[in-house]
């Protein structure tokens, strides 16, 4: 099994573990290693930053582990405002938010949101995810540049990951300065193995082995990077290609494991799992339906900002709650399928919808 799937399948337990020692703000989504140098960590915040690169990409469609990101309609839908409607189940205050939403998207305020009007917006709210993941970066930039030069080296982000995983962080930074043996769990040894390869990735021509901010940023949020997002592309293949040939046939596209069914509601779970998967390949990612998707076709659809996509992207939306056919979207509509845009349910969603909008 490829090492990403094993750390972010596999460790889904630790996302409550945190990285205490380096000012309290960093957090890793990876089962902690049993060490014998390992310390107690408090339980991570929500603010907290991550050094390891994460698995879920805001406002990108597929996960870096190859599951499609459940939450993509509302991410590209609500941008910065999608927590507020996870936080806030009250009905009418969330209607009124979608109302207000509503009338952002409608740019020329027919009272009407077309397919050119929801691309705007998708590509707009798309935006604010990279403007949020940049200001995510300076704070973990910061977190792993101890000497403020501006630049960090595999050494000094190695000493910061591991500090994360339990390890004495002086311990650590001594021994690798000596370099001397550092005694890994062959699970961690796996993981740095593979950072260090994302790591030189990431670092642009003239390639020095140092990172700068943008280039830690390509590290951590491939999507910033043309050259990160067909790495990512090509990790992503080489976990699902069954056959070595570098491109997914449908078969291989939806034989992730899923999890073990026990009775027939966890086999309900998979079945829809593997109808969505199967509605995905064949409907989206491969473009021109021959069965095949090619690595091009991959990182097309990955592209959080090719506007071709978040075209299709706005014409699948406003056909889900296009009840009249009409090819728009009013808002009665939007707000009756409040739950596929925004994760949450409007109880009597009409109610008094002329007078507020």
């Amino acid at each position: 099994m490829a090492v990403w799937r094993k750390l972010w399948c596999r460790n889904l337990l630790a996302v409550s573990l945190l990285f205490y020692i380096l000012l309290h703000t960093i957090h890793v989504h990876a089962r902690p290693a049993n060490m014998s140098a390992a310390k107690e960590k408090a339980p991570a915040s929500k603010d907290d930053n991550e050094i390891l690169p994460p698995d879920h990409l805001n406002g990108v469609k597929m996960e870096m582990d190859g599951h499609l990101n459940k939450d993509f309609h509302q991410e590209v839908f609500l941008g910065k405002e999608i927590e507020e409607f996870e936080e806030d189940s009250e009905p009418r205050r969330n209607r009124k938010k979608l109302i207000d939403i509503f009338t952002k998207v409608d740019f020329n305020k027919d009272r009407s949101v077309s397919a050119k009007e929801m691309q705007r917006w998708i590509m707009e709210k798309t935006e604010e995810h990279f403007q949020e993941a940049m200001e995510e970066n300076k704070n973990s930039f910061r977190a792993v540049d101890p000497d403020g030069d501006g630049h960090v080296t595999w050494d000094e982000y190695r000493v910061k990951f591991l500090a994360s995983k339990g390890f004495d962080e002086k311990e650590i930074a001594e021994k690798i300065k000596n370099n001397q043996d550092l005694k890994l769990d062959e699970e961690t040894q796996e993981v740095l193995e593979s950072l260090k390869d994302r790591w030189f990735q990431a670092d642009n021509p003239p390639a020095d082995q140092l990172l700068n901010e943008q280039e830690f940023l390509s590290f951590l949020h491939p999507e910033h990077s043309t050259g990160m997002l067909k790495y990512m592309v090509k990790e992503i293949v080489r976990d699902l290609d069954q056959d070595g040939d570098k491109k997914l046939t449908l078969s291989e596209f939806i034989s992730l494991p899923v999890g073990t069914v026990e009775n027939q509601q966890a086999q309900d779970i998979d079945d829809d799992w593997v109808r969505e998967r199967k509605k995905e390949f064949e409907d989206v990612i491969d473009s021109d339906r021959n069965g095949i998707v090619t690595m091009e076709e991959l990182e097309e659809y990955m592209d959080p900002m090719n506007e071709h996509n978040a075209l299709n992207e706005a014409k699948q939306m406003i056909a889900v709650a296009d009840e009249n056919q009409n090819h728009n979207l009013e808002l009665d509509e939007i707000l009756k399928y409040s739950e596929y845009f925004t994760g949450s349910k409007l109880m009597d969603y009409a109610r008094n919808v002329h007078e507020e909008f």
